[in-house]
């Protein structure tokens, strides 16, 4: 490991791109401490300090949100356009044929709608969070000349970030918009670590033990479930071409047991944080039917609640299976083996091959869904078990931080063993 780790900074543009990543890191950290104007720091404080919905929310945005700055949204609205977009391929085909038949130019035109959309979203939530920080006393009376200056500037926090991660994506290693979210994880760990030693406790020595051992059983599983993979035996016909012999070779097709990956926990997270937020918004309006069912809203979306566990599960479960049926198509793989002369020993190619993919897809992901809605709740269930809510990062945030840095090792990896192979 050592010795990799060496190589990675021998190689000039392998240690730019990593060097590139970081000083984005920079970047993106600078930017979550530059607020906006007329903020009351106390009220902040203990606004944050009440409010688990809002307390999560910030944990995704490095600390952007607790300090109102300009971009206290986060990837929010990016990540909600990404989920529309998808969501939209299952009702227009056009959609649909644009992003997976379409190619490369396809796929770039589709994510530019998503950028598109993305505008407007973040220009409604940064309307919405002002709304609620108004209500709150946290942000002063402001003209509507104000207002719309504070939602462009925090729209364009939004946008700058979005840019970020696709740099990240197209110059450096990994994918931008899981690292930039990873790095907003990793910055709340100092400030949860410090908190924990300052309200140390000795009484509570057993309990963080068992919080200790619950995170490492945590962190296995992930690493278990995220590595795992049901291999499928692949074999080539021969095929003669004047002198030559072609094929014969038998190989394997992976599928993962988390082929989705973080972003059905991501995806159900944006849909949960919604109701509460619109909760929050509507118990402090004027008109006493909607602030009784705003307050009734926001209180139902509460983590910790019964009904917050269990819808949260049934949404990450739900978006595992969305996510994979747009991300994999049983039918288009058996179509590529068909016409590359492979088969599924003991499987007729064509429409059974495409049958016997998707039995063994919907097996394999059963498991990978259970074990994703597991982790989503896992924190609500150690804190519980331990009564330790010091450390806010959970199940969730545990699992973003573990893919992202098995993603990043993996193709930091397949770089040096494609130099590796230019060397022979």
């Amino acid at each position: 490991m050592f010795q990799k780790f060496l190589q990675i900074f021998k190689i000039k543009e392998l240690r730019n791109k990593i060097l590139f990543v970081l000083a984005v890191f920079i970047i993106f950290r600078l930017t979550a401490n530059i607020t906006i104007p007329g903020i009351d720091a106390q009220m902040l404080k203990s606004f944050f300090e009440g409010n688990q919905l809002f307390g999560l929310l910030n944990i995704f945005t490095g600390g952007a949100l607790s300090n109102l700055s300009i971009a206290m949204l986060g990837l929010g609205p990016y990540i909600t356009a990404v989920i529309i977009m998808q969501l939209l391929t299952m009702i227009f085909p056009r959609l649909e044929a644009l992003y997976k038949e379409e190619g490369e130019a396809g796929r770039q035109k589709f994510n530019q709608y998503g950028r598109i959309l993305t505008i407007p979203l973040a220009a409604m939530q940064s309307y919405a969070m002002i709304a609620i920080f108004k209500s709150q006393n946290i942000l002063g009376p402001m003209t509507y000349f104000q207002l719309a200056t504070i939602i462009g500037v925090v729209t364009a926090g939004t946008i700058f970030l979005m840019w970020l991660g696709e740099l990240i994506s197209e110059k450096g290693i990994g994918n931008g918009v899981s690292l930039l979210i990873f790095a907003g994880i990793v910055a709340g760990f100092p400030t949860s670590l410090r908190q924990t030693m300052v309200n140390w406790d000795p009484s509570k020595i057993p309990a963080y033990v068992g919080f200790l051992a619950i995170a490492i059983i945590v962190i296995v599983g992930v690493v278990i479930i995220t590595e795992g993979r049901r291999n499928i035996p692949i074999s080539y016909a021969k095929r003669i071409r004047g002198n030559r012999v072609y094929g014969g070779v038998s190989t394997y097709l992976p599928m993962n047991v988390n082929p989705a990956g973080v972003m059905p926990i991501i995806f159900a997270l944006s849909f949960m944080l919604l109701p509460g937020m619109v909760g929050s918004f509507l118990a402090n309006v004027q008109t006493h039917w909607l602030a009784v069912g705003g307050k009734f809203l926001r209180d139902l979306f509460q983590q910790g609640q019964l009904i917050y566990g269990v819808i949260y599960f049934l949404l990450v479960v739900l978006f595992t299976y969305f996510y994979t049926a747009v991300t994999f198509d049983p039918k288009n793989i058996s179509n590529n083996l068909q016409k590359m002369g492979g088969f599924i020993p003991g499987i007729r190619p064509g429409q059974p091959t495409t049958e016997f993919l998707n039995f063994i897809l919907n097996r394999v992901l059963l498991v990978g869904a259970i074990f994703l809605g597991v982790i989503a709740v896992t924190p609500n269930v150690v804190q519980a078990a331990t009564g330790i809510s010091t450390f806010q990062i959970g199940g969730t945030s545990i699992l973003i931080v573990v893919s992202v840095v098995l993603e990043t090792i993996r193709q930091i990896e397949s770089q040096l063993t494609m130099r590796e192979y230019e060397g022979f």
